[in-house]
Parts: C-alpha cells; structure tokens; sequence
C-alpha cells in the first residue's frame, strides 16, 4: 500500500506519517511548509518522500501521477479560527478550492480511500454534551464552515466518482510537535512559555472545559481507517473534560516552575464545555484512546524541554 499525506510536515500529518511507516506502509508528504500552518521539515519521517507543495497549485497532480497512491491522509488545511475569520477568502481557497484539486487528483490516478481531517468546529456551539456523529452542525466560524463544506463534497464525490472516504472530527488534540506559537493548542502553548518561566494568559475564569486527546492517539485511529470506516464519519475524543485551570497546574508540576497568570476576556462565541463520544469509532474501528492526559502531558513537556 502506498500512500499521501498531505499536510505532513505538520503536527498531526507528522504523527500519522510515523504510524504509516511503523506498519509498513510507503509513504509521500506534501506540505508547503506555511510558517502559519506549523509545517516543519524536521517533523518529516527521513523514510517519507517529501514535495515542497501546496494542496493548491495544479502541480499537484504531477506528483499523484508519479506515486499513484492507494489512500490519501488529507490533513493539509488553513487551521486558525482567527485566519478563518481575518481572511474567509484564504480560507475556502485552502479548505474548499485546495481540498477540491487533491479529489481531482484522486480520481485521476484511481486513488481508493481519502481519510480527512475535520473538526468539532463543525458543531459549532452545542445544546447537548457529549458531541457524537449526530449533533447538529452549526459552525460559527469560516474555519468550521469550510470544513463542513468539504464533508458534503466528500459525500458527492463518493456517489459521483467511487472515491471511498472516512472523515474524523477530532477534539482537542495534543502532543509532541504541536505549534505553539498560534492561538490553538493551549498544551503547546502553556508548556512553551512554563518552561520559559513567562507568564501565561489564560482567558475567562479558566473553568472551561476541553476534550483534550493526544495526537499520538489520533494517528492510530487515522491507519485503522485505513481498511475499516468507509463512507463513515467518526467523533475522536477522550470523553473526559478538563479545564484549563487544571492543564496549567499539571504542566507547572511537571516542569517544576510557577509562572505567573494574566487574566482575559471570554473569547467570543467561545463554548463553556466540550465533550466527545467516540464510543461509534470504538464500535466500528476498534479506537479507543489509550494514552491517560496525564502520560500525554508528560510527553509533550519533555518534547518541549529539549528543545528549550
């Protein structure tokens, strides 16, 4: 089996990459290494082929032509909710338009399977928790919108042209490689600037509540995917919740600092709490997350450590 992962150069892409290749699995990555995207080229697997390029450029379809993949991890997006918001425009050109030229290039070469990366954003703000495959989307934001979009276009280009799809709705992911620069990833974030000794903003009264699952979880629910779930769409989480409040204090355990806290305003159309039930993944896949928050967070502070 050979396959394409687009976007991994990047946090997630990377992880997937790495179980691909655990298993046996050739594998190409296609990242255009957007500083904003978190695409870095150490994250590459040295036993991946990499293309320099973008899930936009119509030269895509010279690289599916050389490798003719079997299956395409699709995780290549314009992931920032504030990007998707400052610029909608860059937004559909990236998450629609980008996503619209890798279909085309599947069907051209005769790929089987495209596994894609969504998101609970799609859901929006939620009556009911847990979130599960049948909550009602309602995305408030251009991020959450073009992800939706791509969902039914999946959906089309099954019908249309047999192309099998399993699509992922991930919580709040986590773990080594994460970027910790942008406004997602508070795990990143708080272990970056905890082991710097700065001080960390944590917004509203912190008692909000995530999803958090580590990534390394992720990718083995993505190579799982790759023989079961067509045609399926799966919520990814732990079913736990855990506030902000309590990462910051296990983090500034695990690294041994107290830094300071910068009170802030309530993100707007931020959600008290989320929480996913992956127990249709559990069913039909065999996933569950094996990795505790506490092993994770461990993991993702030593990662952060050495690179201090």
């Amino acid at each position: 089996m050979k396959a394409i992962v687009t976007g991994g150069a990047g946090f997630v892409g990377s992880h997937i990459v790495d179980a691909l290749i655990t298993e046996g699995i050739e594998v190409c990555v296609v990242d255009s290494l957007w500083k904003k995207g978190g695409g870095r080229t150490e994250n590459v697997n040295p036993l991946a082929t990499f293309y320099n390029m973008d899930i936009v450029s119509p030269s895509l379809v010279t690289v599916f032509e050389r490798e003719r993949p079997d299956i395409v991890y699709h995780e290549a997006a314009q992931h920032s909710v504030k990007i998707s918001t400052d610029d909608p425009e860059l937004d559909v050109q990236v998450n629609i338009l980008g996503t619209m030229n890798v279909l085309r290039c599947c069907t051209k070469v005769g790929t089987k399977k495209l596994v894609f990366a969504s998101t609970g954003a799609t859901h929006g703000i939620v009556d009911t928790l847990p979130i599960t495959e049948k909550t009602p989307q309602r995305p408030g934001c251009p991020y959450g919108i073009t992800k939706m979009a791509v969902e039914h276009y999946l959906r089309y280009w099954h019908d249309k042209y047999d192309l099998g799809y399993t699509i992922f709705r991930y919580a709040n992911i986590y773990g080594p490689r994460q970027d910790a620069t942008g406004e997602a990833g508070v795990i990143a974030i708080f272990a970056k600037k905890i082991i710097a000794d700065k001080p960390v903003m944590i917004r509203w009264d912190g008692e909000q509540t995530r999803d958090f699952v580590y990534v390394g979880d992720i990718a083995r629910a993505n190579l799982l995917a790759a023989t079961a779930g067509s045609g399926q769409v799966y919520c990814l989480g732990t079913g736990i919740g855990t506030s902000i409040n309590s990462i910051f204090r296990h983090i500034s355990r695990y690294v041994g600092i107290q830094v300071p806290i910068i009170k802030a305003a309530k993100t707007p159309g931020d959600q008290r709490d989320s929480l996913f039930d992956s127990s249709k993944a559990r069913r039909d896949l065999g996933w569950a997350p094996q990795v505790s928050l506490k092993e994770g967070l461990k993991k993702t502070v030593e990662f952060f450590k050495e690179r201090v």
